[in-house]
C-alpha cells in the first residue's frame, strides 16, 4: 500500500531557476515536516473516526437520544475528544512549523529571490503589475494556511518571498503528491480535456486566482497555440510566476495583476475560463460575482471548469464533512465551509449556463515523480479524499 511508503524527499522536488536554495538543515526540516504529514494522515487521522464511532456518537445518543443533525454539532462534541485534541494541535502546529521552516528559508535570501526574478521579468510584456491595484477585504483577513501576510504582503522592493515559501512548502504539505512541481492538478485537467475532448482547441485561455502559476504552466504547455492569461491580485505571486514560467520555456503565459471579479476583459473574449483550489478562498458575495463575471468573458462553446475539494452534499456522510472542515477552523480558511455548502450547480445555472450542460467529474492528480507506486497515486488530502472534484460547464 501507498501509505506504508514514506514520502518522496524534498530533493525530488522540480528545481527550476528562480527556485529558492536551502541547506542541509533546511532539507532536513522539511523531509521530518514531510513524514509528520504523511504521519498523521495515514496513522493518527483514521483513529478519529474510530473515536468517534466507538465514544462519542453512542455517548451523544445516550446524553441526547438521537444522533447527530449536522457537522457543526458533530464538530463542538469531537472537540472534547482527547484523540481528536491531539490529532488536531499536532496538524496545525505541521502547518505553523512549515510556515516557519519555509520563510526563514526564503527571508534569508529575499534580495537574492529578488534579483532571480527581476531578471527573468524585465523588459517582458507578459507581466503587468498595477500598483493601485486594491487587496480585496476577503484577502487581508486572514493569513491563509497560517502564511504570516498571505499572499500579497511584501517586505522588500520586487518581494517575492510568500511565492518562494509556498512554491517550496508545497511539496512538503501534499508529501510529494502534486509532482516535481506541484503541478498535478493543472497536468491533470489539461490531460482530461485533451482526452475527453479533442476537438477543444482553445485560442484564449485565462486562469482565476492563479498564484505563482504551477497549475495555469502546464494548461498553457497544453496548448502552445493558445494565449494564456493567469490573474491574481498579489504580486509577489504574479512576480515569482511569470519568473518561473519564463525559466520553464512557457512564452505563452502573460501575468496579470487583477481582481477576478472584476477584470474588465471584454464579453465572449476566453475559450477556457479555469480556477485551482482558489474559490474556496473568496467570499460568498465574490464567488457569485466571479461565476457571473466568467459567464460574461466565456465565448459561447468555451468551458469554464473549477478544481476543488467535495463539496458537501446530503449524501456525503456527516463525519466527512466534519473532517473536512477541519480547514475552515484550524487552516484558516474562514471561507472553506460556506464555500462547500454552495450548490455549484446550481450556481452555474443562476449565471446562465444551461443546466444540461454542466460538468461535474473527478480527477486524479498527474504525479511525475517515478519512485514505485507514487508515479500514479491520487491526491488524497492527508489521507481522506481519493479525487478532486471538478465541476464547471460549456457556454452553449
Amino acid at each position: 500500500m501507498y501509505r506504508d511508503n514514506l514520502p518522496p524527499v524534498w530533493n525530488r522536488v522540480g528545481k527550476h531557476a528562480v527556485f529558492p536554495e536551502a541547506t542541509h538543515d533546511e532539507i532536513a526540516r522539511y523531509n521530518f515536516l514531510a513524514n509528520l504529514n504523511r504521519h498523521l494522515a495515514t496513522v493518527v487521522s483514521p483513529g478519529n473516526r474510530i473515536a468517534y464511532e466507538k465514544e462519542v456518537l453512542p455517548h451523544f445518543r445516550q446524553t441526547h437520544g438521537r444522533e447527530f443533525e449536522n457537522r457543526e454539532e458533530l464538530h463542538e462534541a469531537m472537540k472534547k475528544n482527547s484523540h481528536y485534541q491531539m490529532w488536531s494541535a499536532l496538524r496545525r502546529s505541521a502547518m505553523e512549523m512549515r510556515q516557519q521552516a519555509g520563510r526563514s528559508m526564503v527571508l534569508r535570501q529575499a534580495n537574492e529571490l529578488a534579483e532571480k526574478a527581476h531578471r527573468w521579468n524585465q523588459n517582458k510584456d507578459t507581466l503587468k503589475l498595477n500598483p493601485d491595484q486594491k487587496i480585496p477585504y476577503y484577502v487581508q483577513a486572514v493569513d491563509h494556511h497560517c502564511m504570516p501576510g498571505s499572499y500579497y504582503t511584501e517586505l522588500i522592493e520586487g518581494d517575492v518571498t510568500a511565492a518562494a515559501n509556498y512554491d517550496s512548502g508545497l511539496f512538503v504539505t501534499t508529501a510529494g503528491l502534486l509532482g516535481r512541481l506541484s503541478d498535478g492538478g493543472g497536468r491533470a485537467i489539461a490531460q482530461w480535456l485533451k482526452t475527453q475532448h479533442p476537438e477543444f482547441q482553445p485560442k484564449r485561455i485565462l486562469d482565476i486566482g492563479c498564484g505563482l502559476g504551477h497549475n495555469v504552466i502546464p494548461i498553457a504547455q497544453a496548448y502552445p497555440n493558445a494565449e494564456a492569461i493567469a490573474i491574481d491580485v498579489a504580486a509577489p505571486m504574479l512576480r515569482y510566476g511569470h519568473a518561473r514560467a519564463q525559466s520553464l520555456g512557457v512564452q505563452n503565459l502573460t501575468f496579470i495583476q487583477m481582481d477576478g471579479a472584476n477584470t474588465g476583459f471584454a464579453d465572449e473574449s476566453f475559450d477556457w475560463i479555469q480556477t485551482t483550489m482558489f474559490l474556496h478562498e473568496t467570499s460568498y458575495t465574490t464567488l457569485h460575482q466571479i461565476i457571473k463575471e466568467i459567464y460574461r468573458m466565456l465565448n459561447f462553446s468555451g468551458i469554464t471548469l473549477h478544481i476543488e475539494q467535495p463539496q458537501y452534499t446530503p449524501d456525503m456522510d456527516l463525519y466527512e464533512q466534519f473532517i473536512r472542515d477541519w480547514d475552515a477552523y484550524y487552516n484558516n480558511e474562514p471561507f472553506w465551509s460556506q464555500m462547500h455548502d454552495i450548490d455549484m450547480k446550481k450556481l452555474m445555472i443562476q449565471a446562465g449556463f444551461p443546466e444540461k450542460s454542466c460538468i461535474q467529474i473527478g480527477i486524479k492528480a498527474v504525479n511525475d515523480i517515478e519512485e514505485g507506486q507514487q508515479a500514479n497515486e491520487t491526491i488524497e488530502d492527508f489521507g481522506r479524499s481519493p479525487i478532486w472534484n471538478v465541476f464547471g460547464a460549456w457556454k452553449a
